[in-house]
């Protein structure tokens, strides 16, 4: 009940056409109960009276209620479906909307299979019970107190024989319920596995192409298909079941109903006429017993995917804007770490007292093995992660005071995976500048040393890029990802190994277009390019989460320490050509 009464509070906002589609509810019901109630007075009439007259109207009544019954199923069902859609389009939005604000330290554990599990089926399952669930209960219920209360003003005893049998439909549907609900919660979690299997290995494709591993990947998919299988042919074991054992309990009381009430009959307790009443009322029970066994079953996958949904909903971010948070504006890129401890797991440091002072237009270059910690900093300036330990500043004002946007408008980063959306050239270049005009796109293009790329194309800056950026090669997806930030004109740069998948020949284009762009902006590079580590103002030598030297080229140079130690090993190996170039 707390998670069904969870899932009513985004129905609230469509109350009148909730409440609009009960009317029609009840009015469809009431004309359901009228036909036998004009059917058992027609016999009456016929057997008792011989009323020919009485039984034309008696059968136009009959024509009449069922057109009425007809008009107002329609309208019942219209609504019912427009409020389910409408219900699971602000569900899918909510959750959408939150998974887009949860911060980074929350995407590096899910599962984006598991993810979309969620926003698809899950969703699915709750719009089907708003649909047909939740007014269907009801109807159920309306109808089963009607029909008692009319057959007891016919007959008491043999509505009490009938109603006993209708209340162990009613319990056992309740029994199944529970039974389900596991089940259903089981199978919505082995789709989100399956999905996550599909996801990795679309994505992953041309790593199982290149290692021939085809048959390995299908037999794990097989595999993952037939445990899934099995439980939803559990489930509908159950389900038909159930299904068949309530529409044998409802059934039950017919001949019984025809032996009693036949005596009765005989006997002048009841008249023909009523008789049928109770049959066709015991008819009727029939279809909603169905519908109930169905209900039973959207119930438990509602109550399972309502449960899921919610654990995101209820997800809080780590990384939390203030309540009165500041706009950062007029920044002149002053950014200073002070004693910045980070861990993204507590027990477990990625930098430790982290302690440099960076001055306005300055060039920085972060240089270190793998998981020294280079690109945690980079990403502890925009705030995708909190710090740990320590306070992160920028023009001396702690970045957790100001708000998101405002501190991720004032600083642009070329991630280190460069990603694409399927989109034309122009389109993913002003991502991050949706307002930009032509001329602003093609500066950014021209800078990036992309420009001439784009014009050889057919289509040019319409040009449609394959998913994830596919159809470009890795060169020209980071060039193009430095021009989307570029755009953005922040004035604290950070590029994340942002040239490793460009040529020697390009990246020295690049670094005289980007040697004018960076002038006036606080600039942070983490690259294995001895050109462009040579004329920082500042290099940070980082060592097991900490800074381990700091200077610039010369004067680390100067030292015989780590910096002259990775200079010798890794930047002469691939910087060669650079030493004639610079």
């Amino acid at each position: 009940m707390r998670i069904l009464l969870r899932l009513m509070g985004f129905v609230k906002r469509y109350r009148r056409r909730l409440v609009v589609a009960l009317v029609f509810m009840l009015a469809s019901t009431a004309f359901v109960l009228a036909i036998p109630q004009l059917i058992s007075n027609a016999i009456d009439t016929v057997v008792a009276e011989g009323e020919q007259t009485a039984l034309m109207w008696l059968a136009v009544a009959v024509v009449g209620a069922g057109a009425m019954r007809g008009i107002s199923a329609f309208g019942y069902s219209y609504l019912t479906e427009v409020v389910s859609q409408r219900t699971a389009y602000d569900i899918r939005n909510a959750l959408y909307d939150k998974l887009q604000r949860l911060s980074f330290a929350f995407h590096d554990q899910a599962q984006t299979g598991e993810l979309m599990s969620r926003g698809t089926a899950d969703v699915e399952a709750i719009r089907m019970f708003f649909g047909r669930g939740l007014l269907g209960m009801l109807q159920i219920a309306v109808l089963f107190v009607a029909i008692t209360v009319l057959l007891i003003q016919a007959n008491w005893p043999l509505a009490l024989l009938t109603m006993a049998f209708l209340a162990a439909v009613g319990w056992r549907a309740v029994v199944v319920a529970r039974l389900l609900r596991p089940i259903w919660l089981k199978i919505q979690q082995l789709m989100a596995v399956l999905g996550t299997i599909l996801e990795e290995n679309l994505t992953g494709v041309r790593v199982v192409r290149s290692f021939a591993h085809e048959q390995e990947e299908s037999k794990k998919f097989s595999g993952q298909a037939t445990v899934l299988y099995d439980e939803h042919i559990y489930a509908t074991r159950k389900r038909a079941f159930n299904l068949s054992l309530m529409v044998f309990l409802v059934t039950i009381p017919i001949p019984i109903i025809l032996w009693y009430g036949g005596r009765q009959v005989a006997a002048g307790a009841m008249t023909l006429g009523q008789l049928s009443q109770f049959i066709f009322y015991l008819i009727i029970m029939a279809m909603p017993v169905r519908r109930l066994a169905f209900i039973t079953n959207i119930l438990s996958r509602t109550v399972s995917g309502g449960q899921r949904i919610l654990e995101i909903l209820d997800t809080e971010s780590v990384v939390q804007e203030k309540p009165g948070a500041v706009e950062l504006s007029n920044v002149q890129g002053a950014v200073r770490f002070e004693d910045v401890s980070f861990g993204y797991d507590r027990s477990a440091p990625v930098l430790k007292n982290v302690d440099f002072n960076v001055q306005p237009g300055q060039l920085v270059a972060l240089v270190g093995g793998l998981g020294s910690g280079k690109s945690t900093i980079a990403h502890l300036i925009p705030r995708f992660y909190d710090v740990t330990g320590g306070r992160i500043s920028i023009d001396g004002i702690d970045i957790r005071d100001v708000t998101l946007e405002s501190l991720r408008g004032t600083v642009g980063i070329v991630q280190q995976h460069t990603f694409l959306f399927s989109a034309t050239i122009r389109d993913n270049i002003a991502y991050g500048t949706m307002d930009a005009d032509m001329e602003q796109v093609v500066a950014a293009a021209r800078a990036a040393q992309l420009h001439d790329f784009i014009e050889s194309l057919p289509e040019g800056y319409d040009t449609w890029v394959g998913e994830r950026g596919v159809t470009l090669s890795g060169g020209q997806r980071q060039r193009l990802a430095v021009a989307r930030t570029l755009l953005m004109n922040p004035r604290i740069l950070i590029m994340d190994d942002s040239t490793s998948s460009v040529d020697v020949e390009t990246e020295l284009l690049m670094r005289r277009a980007l040697q004018e762009l960076i002038k006036g902006r606080t600039t942070f590079i983490i690259t294995h390019r001895l050109s462009i580590i040579r004329n920082a103002d500042l290099i940070l030598v980082l060592r097991d989460g900490e800074i381990a030297e700091r200077g610039t080229h010369n004067e680390l140079m100067s030292t015989d320490g780590l910096y002259r130690e990775i200079y010798e090993s890794q930047l002469i190996a691939g910087d060669g050509c650079d030493e004639e170039v610079s």
